[in-house]
């Protein structure tokens, strides 16, 4: 069963709260007989993320049914944050006294240190499908694992890929601009872009990093100061709703660099982003971990997300809606093992998660001492056709890279 709600009246937190603490007070045993594990899913389906946070409510939707044909059975909570930390922290607590067991979510870095911070306090599992704040796993919670690089690992797969890039284009970049949204996100991945880059032997330049407001209304000035460097290549971290807002303003101001390339970030590959921009949207390039398409849990996914949202297409939808599933799979998985959804045993068991059978693109699902996932993969994807496309490494690919970039002109 899955409810659906984003606001929730105080006669039904007070119902709640009652039936949580009848709950904690129950013996062991009685706790330990749930058949469903009650997870709940908080994602920022409206606000400036909703794009993002509605992609990965897909993957919420389909997954019961998956995971039940995989011996799991979860109940889940869907819950809208709106785009809001201080709604993300409000609605986890409301969640954990309606009796949810696991909190899944929450894609936006700040919310999901927000929530973390929640079920820390409360002893309730947290495991995090996308969120990459390299403090999330440093600050010594007990009651969270993520299943997500951090910043630095996005960005250190990122520029790596770069040089496997240019190695197979045989394109060379001599100087880039690195720009990145304001947001806890994009700051960290400055962070971490100002800790990486010197030491990582890259063959160009980085002139300057740029921040912008992501809920600005246009990136005038930002372009403007990107064409008085002159780069020919752009790194950026962004959203899809400024990564359209960037792509407009270029082509106004006609700046060509050789190439767009995020070294680590969503945006680039939004159903949103190609219905506003049409040719405009092709060629850019993201180095991101991807659904693995020859795993066979990956074709089960696919198979349930046609069938559920036949208006919606799984390549653009892949990235969000597998690492959703992935986070339900790990708490599912949790629960089985754990024979209880009492908090303790539930998160010793989460932590000590070890799933070869996934969707992702890397080795087993596991986790450090600090709850990082260190096993997942990336590749190297460019918009053709307006479809996320793997274009390396090779013996994943399903069409070669193109660099430079065409011409905003020369777009079809």
């Amino acid at each position: 069963m899955t409810i659906a709600h984003s606001r929730v009246s105080r006669r039904r937190i007070l119902a709640g709260g009652g039936a949580a603490a009848a709950l904690l007070a129950a013996p062991k045993a009685v706790r330990a007989q749930a058949k469903a594990l009650k997870i709940a899913v908080l994602l920022p389906r409206s606000g400036y993320l909703a794009a993002a946070g509605q992609s990965c409510h897909r993957g919420a939707l389909i997954a019961p049914k998956v995971l039940a044909d995989h011996g799991h059975r979860v109940e889940l909570l869907n819950i809208d944050f709106e785009s809001n930390v201080d709604i993300a922290r409000t609605q986890t607590e409301r969640a954990i006294g309606e009796g949810a067991q696991v909190i899944v979510g929450a894609f936006e870095s700040g919310a999901t240190l927000a929530i973390a911070q929640v079920c820390e306090q409360r002893q309730v599992p947290f495991v995090i499908n996308i969120a990459a704040a390299p403090q999330i796993t440093e600050q010594g919670y007990k009651y969270l694992v993520r299943n997500f690089q951090t910043g630095g690992q996005l960005l250190t797969n990122g520029l790596k890929s770069i040089k496997d890039l240019s190695a197979a284009t045989k394109v060379d970049f001599k100087a880039a601009a690195f720009l990145h949204a304001n947001d806890t996100f994009g700051t960290g991945q400055r962070q971490a872009m100002d800790k990486i880059f010197p030491t990582a032997g890259m063959p160009f330049k980085l002139l300057e990093s740029i921040a912008y407001d992501p809920k600005a209304q246009d990136l005038t000035v930002e372009v403007t100061k990107i064409r008085a460097l002159n780069p020919d290549l752009i790194l950026l971290i962004s959203r899809s709703a400024d990564a359209i807002k960037l792509v407009r303003d270029m082509v106004r101001q006609r700046f060509e660099p050789k190439a767009i390339i995020s070294p680590g970030s969503p945006g680039l590959y939004d159903e949103e982003f190609y219905q506003a921009l049409g040719p405009l949207a092709d060629f850019h390039i993201y180095n991101l971990p991807w659904t693995n398409p020859k795993a066979s849990m990956t074709q089960a996914l696919e198979t349930a997300f046609k069938a559920a949202h036949p208006s919606n297409r799984f390549a653009v939808d892949a990235f969000n809606v597998g690492f959703t599933f992935e986070a339900l799979l790990i708490a599912a998985d949790g629960f089985k093992r754990a024979g209880t959804a009492a908090g303790p045993e539930l998160m010793k068991a989460i932590r000590a998660t070890n799933i070869a059978d996934h969707v992702m693109i890397g080795a087993a699902l596991a986790f450090d001492d600090k709850g990082q996932n260190n096993n997942i993969g990336t590749a190297i994807m460019q918009n053709r056709n307006r479809t996320p496309t793997v274009v390396l490494p090779a013996e994943a690919a399903t069409m070669a890279p193109v660099l430079p970039m065409p011409g905003w002109q020369a777009r079809a």
